[in-house]
């Protein structure tokens, strides 16, 4: 009877084993699959609604970096989203991205310009990090304005990564992860001013970047619909496929880029019905919705409700990937189950190691997540 206890402890011991094992190498996956999360929705996106399956990392956006310290600011909801998180699902790597599109851009150059002030915010940083158990950092610095700042851009994440490697040696963890959101372009003119990204220290230092291939057209430009988020453009380079090449004909390797994708569309109010293509005549942008509150911008999870409702037409244009859809006066344009399945397939064919969506709140039903984890298997 103890014979047969004791074997039946050693199978179900190996059974364990093997199980481990192989839920091991299923997190060991080198790709990625991003989205990033707002702690500004948790209202009505709290961390314990993310279905965390559908992606390897997620995004905690954002952390603030005081302009007066210089010092990465820590947030209650930090502790909550990367425990929930990683509770529902313990392969997903949780990040904290410090900065953001409405972010002081001023404060970030002043921090990188100065030796002292970048160890302050490097230590900060990675200390925030380690205190809430997360995987890694992000830097969205939108954007530097000129050389002198991409030239300090690189010597912040050189000596980034070495205090990552200090760190981790010293507290005997994994070292953490480094990341950066960027522009679609590696060198771009914006501002009066050409400049270009530091390729050769984020090659070195950085696990990747997160390039922002979206908001080609908006608000801003009122006068025409517009592909936002266009894989191709035949009339420019405004584009994914021409972002993406500039990246890596820069020399940075493509496992080291990963493409981003929205997860809301930019509408316009047309100024003829009768024209309802890409670049068709418009008047204005579209107006505020419930939940994106920002003119001329539409969740993935409204144009879902505005087709329904109001039962527009929805088109997929096979010349740009992208996807528009039109009833009465009002055009989105937006990308879809088609356009998203047909970018991944991209991002495989070019050798890249992923994709990332902005944001996880957007979604609806978790439709273009799911569609792109699914398309990345095949």
């Amino acid at each position: 009877m103890k014979n047969s206890q004791y074997i039946i402890r050693i199978v179900f011991l190996l059974v364990c084993l093997l199980f481990c094992s192989a839920e091991a190498a299923g997190c060991a996956s080198s790709n990625v699959k991003a989205a990033y999360w707002p702690s500004y929705t948790a209202s009505f996106m709290p961390p314990a609604s993310i279905n965390s399956a559908v992606y390897s990392h997620i995004f905690y956006a954002f952390a603030t970096m005081n302009d007066q310290t210089f010092q990465v600011e820590d947030q209650k909801m930090m502790a909550q989203f990367t425990a929930t998180v990683q509770r529902k699902n313990p392969c997903v790597k949780t990040l904290i991205s410090v900065g953001g599109g409405g972010s002081n851009s001023t404060a970030f150059a002043l921090m990188a310009t100065n030796p002292i002030r970048r160890a302050v915010f490097i230590k900060s940083a990675i200390a925030l990090a380690r205190r809430h158990n997360f995987h890694g950092l992000d830097l969205d610095w939108e954007y530097p304005t000129n050389t002198t700042e991409m030239e300090n851009l690189g010597k912040l994440f050189s000596e980034w990564r070495h205090a990552i490697n200090l760190e981790s040696r010293s507290s005997g963890r994994p070292p953490l992860l480094l990341t950066a959101a960027v522009y679609f372009a590696q060198r771009f003119f914006l501002w009066g001013e050409l400049r270009s990204y530091p390729t050769a220290s984020i090659a070195k230092n950085l696990d990747w970047v997160n390039v922002m291939a979206f908001d080609y057209h908006g608000s801003w430009d009122t006068s025409a619909t517009g592909a936002h988020a266009a894989l191709y453009d035949s009339s420019s380079n405004v584009s994914t496929s021409y972002g993406i090449s500039t990246w890596v004909d820069s020399g940075l390797p493509p496992r080291k880029v990963v493409m981003g994708m929205p997860l809301y569309g930019r509408s316009w109010v047309l100024k003829s019905q009768n024209q309802t293509g890409i670049g068709a005549p418009a008047v204005a942008a579209g107006p505020k919705q419930n939940l994106s509150a920002e003119t001329g911008v539409m969740f993935f999870s409204e144009v879902r409700d505005f087709i329904r409702e109001k039962h527009a037409t929805e088109v997929y244009d096979p010349e740009s990937v992208s996807a528009y859809c039109y009833a009465g006066d009002l055009w989105v344009g937006y990308d879809n189950q088609d356009s998203v399945a047909a970018k991944v397939k991209f991002a495989k064919q070019k050798g890249l190691s992923g994709y990332f969506f902005w944001a996880i709140s957007q979604d609806s039903n978790w439709m273009l997540s799911t569609t792109a984890s699914l398309s990345w298997n095949k």
